[in-house]
């Protein structure tokens, strides 16, 4: 048999692979899901955990070189008479850890992370635990975070609560346990944190707390240090010095079960005198920080600048600043409990829009957020004069009569505060005693875009819906806005623009900013400008405001008060300043009967009765005084031809009278 005879074999060999790959059993969706799923997870996950690894050595070089930042610059803010307001920046007291006491860093360790020198940054257990807890809260109630975890988000991340943002936290610690020993971590971490009332760092928490350094706290003192760290504001020593030392017993008894000290002397330190600092210097209050913290929020981007110090001159009078605070944060205190409202804020312009006084809410320890510029809220009636404006611009005087009777308006019926219907009442009356119906009925009149519009052009920047219940004030603004806006009819009809800088220097004295001369820009003919503020002054001597009156100086003003009392307000002004005031809660939860007649006039008038001491009464622009016009009835008629038409701030002169403005059934 040739060679080319011989059987050959591979068919067969061929057929039974091809058997072999029949009778394998395809896989399942189920192992792909439980098995290479995971696993190509895994595989993604560690290249994205590498490539974060890459990306952070590569951009932060060397964490521990931020403990050798160069000092910022000293910035020294001003007051308008050129005592010095506040001082800001320099260096921060920065202290090695190991000239801490051991107690202090137990004490952390004990009650922030026990397991700290076991784990690699992240602890599992903590972080299950934390997991179970959130879960049976059905809410974020409790982070897990380690010390390292911590340090991460305070140095680089921001503080919301996300799941991508744990996420990144995770993985920077992870970064930083292999960057950093655990001693370098602590020390950051120490350094860092915050311990409430502005005290960043544990340096200056025990300076601030104890008038001391905190190389030599006693180990209660460092308890009471250890316990702030979970909430600074809720076991502050500064508001409640009982509230902290019963958190520091419980500091004081998981350093007994971490087995740092012994129970005898858990037990005697728990018991041992604690003296804290002053409250004053504890809280780190002067009465100035929301004005200096505006003052800084709107500082030019100008920071760069070689200089070490750098001097803002600003507006703020500060005598009347402290004494502002001090006055919302009594009668908050005072009443606030009575009558459901926890929070206010308040502003003093001068005419030229200089902010004299910004109080942001009733302790800046509490709360650092500035009511009085960043809350947007509804103002209510306070709104009404911008609807009345277009009114008189469209040829209405303050003794125009208009009908008070119910309006049904697209199945829309409002009513009265007091349920009642007055029929015809003059424009004067109407505002005085702020009825609902006739400022509707003028906004459907005259259309609530041009109502809108009359804001727009006083300064209000926020949205306002152009519907009919944009007379009652249902669109937010903040207080600083509003106020701005009531300032053109303080000026005689000129826009008045809110600021708090007028002046940036060097301390070698080279002008880096300086605000720009006025424009004088008139926004209100001054015949308008007298017929409301005529109108206005009223709202004080017959009207919602009384309360707000003030001895000798002419005034006009609006209160304003939300549904279900959520909102309180009162706006103001005379011839020298501008002023506002609102009460609420943060919450918008329902006040008991809070309204802007009752504690916002109140406190208007205790602060610019204070604010008007030396000043010289002055009639409203576009006013007369009332004593010259009630003794002789020719005074009007001495005004040059085409002059406009100035009105009396206390005794009426009997203005043109109208046919009133349309029936109860007209805006069916």
């Amino acid at each position: 048999m040739g060679l080319f005879d011989q059987p050959r074999k591979k068919p067969a060999r061929r057929a039974a692979k091809k058997s072999a790959r029949r009778d394998k059993k395809p896989m399942t969706w189920e192992f792909r899901l439980l098995v290479l799923l995971p696993m190509y997870l895994l595989a993604l996950g560690g290249l994205g955990i590498g490539g974060a690894f890459v990306y952070y050595t590569t951009t932060i070089p060397d964490p521990m070189a931020l403990r050798h930042k160069e000092n910022a610059p000293v910035v020294r803010l001003l007051a308008r008479d050129g005592s010095v307001l506040a001082e800001r920046g320099g260096a921060a007291p920065y202290i090695p850890v190991d000239l801490l006491p051991r107690h202090l860093v137990d004490a952390v360790l004990a009650i922030e992370d026990r397991r700290f020198f076991s784990h690699r940054g992240i602890d599992p257990s903590g972080l299950g635990r934390a997991i179970l807890t959130n879960l049976r809260a059905g809410r974020f109630a409790q982070g897990g975070s380690t010390i390292t975890q911590q340090l991460a988000k305070n140095m680089f991340l921001t503080p919301e609560r996300t799941l991508w943002r744990k996420f990144e936290e995770l993985i920077l610690s992870l970064w930083l346990e292999l960057r950093l020993s655990k001693p370098d971590i602590l020390e950051l971490y120490l350094n860092r944190v915050y311990f409430g009332a502005g005290a960043y760092g544990v340096e200056s928490a025990s300076r601030r707390f104890f008038n001391k350094g905190a190389k030599d706290v006693t180990m209660a003192e460092a308890a009471v240090l250890a316990g702030l760290l979970k909430a600074p504001s809720k076991y502050s020593p500064a508001w409640n010095p009982g509230r902290a030392r019963a958190r520091a017993e419980e500091v004081l008894a998981a350093m007994v079960e971490a087995g740092f000290v012994t129970p005898i002397d858990g037990v005697l330190n728990a018991i041992a005198e604690v003296r804290f600092a002053p409250p004053k210097v504890m809280r780190g209050e002067t009465g100035v920080e929301y004005a200096v913290d505006a003052a800084l929020d709107r500082l030019p981007s100008l920071i760069a600048a070689d200089d070490r110090e750098i001097i803002v001159e600003t507006t703020i009078d500060a005598s009347l600043q402290r004494r502002a605070q001090q006055l919302v944060q009594d009668a908050i205190t005072a009443e606030g409990s009575k009558q459901d409202a926890s929070q206010a804020a308040l502003v003093v312009l001068d005419t030229d829009g200089g902010i004299t006084v910004i109080v942001g809410g009733r302790s800046y320890g509490d709360s650092q957020f500035n009511r009085a510029i960043r809350a947007k809220r509804q103002p209510g009636s306070a709104y009404k004069p911008f609807v009345y404006l277009v009114a008189l611009e469209h040829g209405l005087t303050p003794d125009s009569l208009v009908l008070d009777a119910p309006i049904v308006a697209k199945g829309w019926t409002p009513t009265n505060y007091d349920g009642r219907y007055r029929g015809q009442v003059t424009l004067r009356e109407a505002l005085a005693r702020s009825i609902n119906t006739v400022a509707i009925r003028l906004n459907m009149i005259y259309g609530p875009r041009k109502a809108g519009e009359a804001g727009y052009r006083r300064g209000i920047r926020s949205e306002l819906r152009p519907d009919a219940t944009l007379a009652l004030g249902t669109s937010e603004v903040t207080l600083m806005e509003l106020s701005g806006a009531y300032g053109a009819l303080a000026t005689g009809g000129r826009m008045v623009e809110p600021h708090v800088i007028k002046r940036v220097k060097t301390g070698s004295g080279r002008v880096l900013y300086q605000r720009p001369p006025e424009k004088k820009k008139s926004v209100i003919a001054l015949q308008h400008v007298g017929a409301l503020n005529d109108m206005l002054n009223a709202v004080l001597v017959s009207g919602t405001g009384k309360r707000a009156a003030i001895a000798s100086h002419p005034a006009g003003g609006k209160t304003g008060t939300t549904q279900d009392f959520r909102d309180a307000w009162f706006v103001g002004y005379t011839a020298h300043y501008v002023g506002g005031v609102w009460v609420g809660n943060d919450d918008r939860s329902p006040m008991n009967n809070v309204m802007g007649g009752g504690l916002p006039s109140k406190l208007w008038h205790e602060v610019m009765t204070v604010a008007h001491e030396g000043k010289t009464p002055t009639p409203l622009p576009g006013t007369m005084p009332a004593a010259p016009l009630a003794s002789t009835a020719s005074d009007a008629m001495k005004l040059p031809a085409g002059a406009p038409q100035p009105w009396a701030t206390s005794v009426r002169t009997g203005g043109e009278r109208r046919t009133p403005l349309l029936s109860s059934d007209s805006l069916n």
